[in-house]
């Protein structure tokens, strides 16, 4: 399985990204081992999302990176 996941950093702002381990994931991110997040700690899981195709997860990661991608997580998800 894998996860597109979506965190909220100390910034106030989300990262989105993908994986298939994503309590490990979580816990690099959390320590400040991954560089995307490291300078904007501390970060918390806000939603994830389980799908079957690693492509798939990734093609989903990408259009929740867009800005039709965001408008549809602040009506779907944070309204």
């Amino acid at each position: 399985m894998w996860y597109v996941y979506i965190l909220k950093c100390g910034d106030k702002k989300t990262y989105i990204g993908c994986t298939n381990d994503l309590k490990n994931r979580l816990l690099r991110h959390q320590r400040g081992h991954i560089a995307a997040t490291k300078k904007r700690l501390p970060v918390n899981l806000i939603a994830y999302f389980g799908v079957k195709s690693k492509g798939k997860a990734f093609a989903f990661e990408q259009y929740l990176k867009t800005g039709t991608g965001r408008i549809f997580l602040q009506k779907r998800l944070f309204s």
